[in-house]
């Protein structure tokens, strides 16, 4: 049987095609396109999966579409009654809407069939219950609490649920308008930070400041005593005008704004993108992140009193909220923690294939998942054939060779580009797609913004660190193979590694895991045998744009930024 799972206009487009209980592939559709959270029909994403999977689209069983406009269709009816929401907003609904329910016109434009021809059945699986499947099914618990919060999708912006087995029951939902994610959104746009994606530049602008606006945070989103929440209207406008995008007209899933004038009548006039950050600003950033956190952890409290467990899967949005993830066994009763590498919308095309597989067909789970590389992938042949025809100079080495070869220059002050296998699935770079550096030096950070990144310089870099020495660097000894948690550094460790140390003694952490990525664990060996740091800088390959995909575009960000090695597989290319 073959599932090929979507998610379709909307942000972080992307597709998965799954043979039986075995993921063959997963793919977001920016890696191809080249754009940054790319929303539209993901067909360049389709078509790899199919080509990595040897079948034709007549061969796929079943399609699922992480989005269901079904769902919620006498509340979204009565919402427009009652707040009269503008034309504009209703109108990108309803395309949104048709587009979803004409999938058999549009595959069959794209392959050049007739739609009769069409054979596969497509199943629309409500937004939040591909979350909460793309979590608790990934998952090694045989049951657990599982909840999904996001801005919204589907007319829901929370669901809180239990999974056991191969099935999940959602247990509580909070609707449109009221929103966690949409509350930590209008911030990001009042902050300046206006595309879609720009949440964790207020996460990492937050330990700037100090969270002096919890008060007023309190009456803006209001914690309620069951263990939910709602927003003070008063203070937002999507839910009179909608939230409008240009998916259809640009594939940007960018929201409208979201915030009224009475939040700037209560904090000011917003900040323009080009005006410096203040302490106002930095103080806004920490207190909305800060009381973020404690309304997560207010929502988790009521889901552990629903299901008594110990164990939470977590995914949608507001889950790549990493600062917060590395809290939660702090500040819940929760001990276990899973949250998927592609927690945020791209993982729902995953989420909506294993919530057919298993929860509607009844069939037996997969084995956790722990391995996120299951994109784009190159062999040594056409790395060769590229650097041939390009001519650049190159060394084929060994591994052992290679470990030598890329330690001594991080030693030395370099900048590596590291590609190997198969990409990540998610957005986080995890030592296939990575720069990296040494975090022992106290320049870093310019260096690589000074070389590649140019982004600014409040954003902190990751630490990779090999599993076994977790417990010797941070105060929490967790295994976070998806860098998708913070820890807090160990005082006495932060003036060793200060490239990943940031300015709260915090660092988002990647535990690599010799089972898992070989490889990568090899290299830092090396460089820990070398220098006593079982830690390298691990940061995205990419320059402003989505994380390189090829052989091809790992080589062009080399050769137009100031990085000075590359590694495609075994090959390496030094800067002279």
């Amino acid at each position: 049987m073959y599932i090929l799972g979507l998610n379709i206009y909307h942000g972080d487009s992307s597709a998965c095609i799954y043979k039986d209980d075995l993921l063959l592939c997963a793919f977001e559709e920016e890696r191809f396109t080249r754009k940054k959270h790319w929303a539209g029909f993901p067909i360049l994403a389709i078509k790899e999966c199919l080509k990595e999977a040897g079948i034709s689209i007549e061969a796929v069983d079943y399609i699922t579409v992480s989005r269901n406009p079904r769902e919620n269709l006498s509340k979204k009816i009565l919402h427009t009654i009652k707040y009269q929401t503008s034309l504009s907003g209703i109108t990108q609904r309803l395309k949104n809407s048709k587009k979803i329910g004409a999938l058999e016109d549009i595959f069959a434009e794209h392959f050049s069939i007739p739609a009769s021809a069409f054979a596969a059945k497509i199943k629309n699986i409500e937004h939040h219950r591909s979350h909460l499947a793309s979590a608790f099914f990934a998952s090694p618990y045989e049951k657990s609490a599982v909840l999904s919060v996001d801005a919204f999708g589907d007319f829901c912006s929370t669901m809180l649920a239990v999974g056991e087995g191969n099935k999940i029951t959602v247990l509580e939902q909070v609707l449109f308008p009221h929103s966690i994610g949409i509350f930590y959104t209008a911030f990001t746009q009042y902050l300046g930070f206006k595309y879609y994606g720009d949440e964790y530049k207020v996460m990492g602008l937050a330990p700037y400041g100090k969270p002096v606006y919890l008060k007023e945070m309190s009456e803006i989103l209001i914690l309620e005593k069951d263990g939910l929440f709602k927003l003070n209207l008063d203070y937002f406008i999507h839910h009179k005008k909608g939230i409008t995008t240009r998916i259809f007209e640009e594939n940007d899933p960018t929201p409208s704004q979201i915030y009224s004038e009475k939040l700037e009548n209560l904090f000011g006039k917003s900040r323009n993108t080009s005006e410096p950050l203040t302490e106002h600003h930095k103080n806004l950033a920490a207190s909305v992140q800060k009381y973020c956190e404690v309304a997560i952890f207010h929502v988790q409290k009521r889901l552990h009193a629903l299901t008594g467990s110990e164990n939470i899967c977590i995914a949608g949005g507001v889950a790549q909220n990493s600062v917060a993830n590395g809290k939660i066994t702090l500040n819940t009763p929760f001990k276990n923690v899973y949250i998927p590498p592609a927690g945020h919308d791209a993982g729902t095309s995953m989420g909506s294939a294993l919530y057919l597989y298993n929860h509607i067909l009844n069939n037996p789970r997969m084995p956790p998942m722990y391995d996120p590389y299951t994109g784009s992938k190159s062999n040594d042949d056409e790395i060769e054939q590229l650097l041939q025809e390009k001519k650049i100079e190159y060394k084929k080495v060994e591994s052992d060779t290679l470990f030598d070869m890329v330690t001594d220059k991080l030693i030395e002050g370099g900048v590596v580009g590291w590609f190997q296998g198969r990409a990540e699935f998610g957005p986080r770079a995890l030592g296939h797609r990575s720069i990296l550096a040494d975090p022992r030096r106290n320049d870093v950070k310019e260096i690589l913004n000074l070389k590649i990144k140019r982004r600014e310089s409040f954003r902190p870099f990751a630490p990779s660190i090999l599993i076994e020495y977790v417990k010797d660097f941070f105060e929490l000894n967790d295994y976070v193979p998806f860098m998708e948690k913070v820890f807090v550094i160990k005082p006495e460790k932060r003036n060793l590694i200060p490239a990943v140390t940031h300015v709260d003694g915090t660092g988002r952490l990647q535990s690599v895991d010799a089972k898992i990525e070989p490889k990568y664990h090899g290299l830092i060996s090396t460089f820990n045998k070398k220098t006593g740091v079982p830690i390298l800088v691990n940061t995205s390959f990419n320059e402003n744009e989505p994380i390189v995909n090829t052989p091809a575009e790992a080589l062009d960000c080399f050769l137009r930024t100031k990085m000075d090695m590359l590694v495609l597989e075994n090959c390496v290319i030094t800067r002279t």
